[in-house]
């Protein structure tokens, strides 16, 4: 159990994730408040769950909760670096379904309600699942502290 939990907490110490996470952390939480909360311009959940009724995500309602807590929660993960592989990867994949469901049949372009604005913050999800946190992460915080107190290191992980 440690070693699946220092592997989903791993990461380096540089800079390269903390320029990833803060501004998609930023963007995330806003956009889950609109969905949960109506902030921003938002209609809240049940507005926004209505609105995914009538595209066809049902139960809209618990697809605006599923979406809004993933954007909302997974972006305060990300801005802080807690979890920042596993929030990673609920961020793809509800990337993934906003553009299949929503933004592709309008093409590429946000002008037209495309996809390249969800597929921007894919890309960055994805890149976060596998470089993890990095520098300025409670994640770099846990798994320094935890090589000190005695759980696997890197090295002794990607050997096995």
């Amino acid at each position: 159990m440690k070693t699946a939990l220092y592997r989903a907490l791993s990461t380096n110490n540089d800079f390269t994730s903390l320029a990833l996470r803060i501004p998609a952390g930023i963007i995330f939480v806003a956009h889950g408040a609109q969905k949960l909360f109506g902030s921003f311009g938002g209609y809240g959940l049940e507005g926004t769950g209505q609105w995914m009724a009538s595209i066809g995500l049902e139960p809209g309602y618990l697809m605006a909760a599923g979406a809004g807590g993933a954007e909302f929660l997974g972006g305060i993960a990300l801005l802080i670096g807690l979890l920042t592989r596993p929030a990673a990867l609920v961020l793809a994949i509800t990337m993934l379904v906003a553009i299949f469901a929503v933004h592709l049949p309008n093409g590429l372009f946000m002008s037209n309600g495309g996809y390249e604005f969800g597929l921007a913050l894919l890309s960055i999800s994805v890149a976060l699942v596998f470089s993890g946190g990095g520098a300025f992460s409670i994640d770099r915080q846990i798994t320094a502290h935890s090589r000190i107190s005695g759980l696997k290191s890197t090295e002794t992980l990607s050997a096995q």
